[in-house]
């Protein structure tokens, strides 16, 4: 939510508001939306494979930041069509093409995460079953 006092300093006690509203949207993303109960599953089973198969804290960031990043941009996407759905279900061109680039922007993530797996894992594999 906007601060309603313009731009002071914020409250140390906002923190747990903001911590409670966000609480509110993960809740909410997960009761509705059906992808990003997915995605979490899909997060739950890789973050510690990703984990457990990068050799730094930078391939685990990487690894497990990729598919963060996927999760974050669903959120959005997410919001994005709640926000449009609030409006009317009735079919309007920008409205389409609105929700249509919200999940061009969640799939070019998803891309981004395969291309990081596979840029960090895949020579490991390859050089695994290479006699």
């Amino acid at each position: 939510m906007a601060d309603s006092i313009g731009h002071l300093p914020r409250h140390p006690m906002r923190i747990l508001k903001a911590a409670k509203w966000s609480m509110q949207g993960l809740r909410a993303a997960w009761l509705h939306e059906s992808s990003f109960r997915l995605e979490v599953y899909l997060f739950l089973v890789l973050a510690p494979l990703g984990w457990w198969l990068a050799d730094d804290g930078v391939e685990r960031a990487l690894l497990i930041g990729s598919m963060l990043m996927v999760l974050a941009v669903e959120l959005l996407n997410s919001a994005i069509e709640a926000v449009i759905e609030r409006y009317g279900a009735e079919f309007h061109e920008l409205a389409g093409r609105a929700k249509d680039m919200g999940s061009a922007a969640v799939f070019v993530l998803m891309l981004n995460a395969v291309v990081t797996w596979a840029a960090l894992l895949g020579p490991r594999l390859l050089h695994a079953l290479t006699p």
